[in-house]
């Protein structure tokens, strides 16, 4: 009567199985199996620290905050790179986010909404922004509107006496995004 097939096979067939590949064979196949391990993992960690938003980013190279701020006529219109920290996120819908440069200068991205979301969590955090540097001029009711819509979204409070007169800002309409986990 057989118990199992397992103890009825030879002893000799085991050795055989286990044996089918020689000692530095096996060593040569575990240390195999550990590179492309830890090149998945190098690969999976590198592809975490940055987030690619919208559509990829084709200008060259970044232009400085400050230079598109002090000569912004030069640049109205026209396809633009920016690189900076994020200092502020949208938290509502994730359409906008602030960029400072070295230099403290400061400048928005906006983007359509549901066209890109920033990640709320992005304050902090290096970003590489791509879109068409707009000129836009707000009346004094629409400057104190937005101001009004900010401080909601911030949880604040808004003071539109300290709007005097209409109101020139440059954004960029964003485009494509790249953000940096430091």
């Amino acid at each position: 009567m057989r118990r199992s097939c397992i103890r009825s096979r030879p002893a000799a067939s085991l050795t055989i199985t286990a044996g089918a590949f020689p000692v530095e064979r096996r060593r040569e196949i575990m240390e195999s199996m550990r590179t492309i391990f830890v090149s998945a993992l190098a690969v999976g960690l590198l592809a975490a620290a940055e987030i690619k938003l919208g559509k990829p980013l084709t200008v060259k190279d970044p232009t400085p905050i400050a230079t598109l701020l002090a000569k912004p006529a030069d640049y109205v219109g026209k396809s633009v790179q920016i690189k900076g920290k994020v200092t502020e996120v949208c938290q509502m819908m994730g359409c906008w986010i602030d960029l400072v440069d070295d230099r403290d200068q400061k400048l928005r991205v906006k983007v359509n909404d549901g066209d890109i979301e920033f990640p709320k969590n992005a304050t902090g955090k290096v970003a590489v922004a791509e879109g068409r540097f707009d000129k836009i001029e707000l009346s004094q009711k629409e400057a104190a509107a937005q101001a009004e819509e900010e401080a909601q979204e911030r949880g604040r409070k808004a003071d539109p006496s300290k709007i005097k007169g209409p109101v020139t800002v440059y954004q960029i309409q964003g485009t494509g995004a790249v953000i940096f986990d430091n």
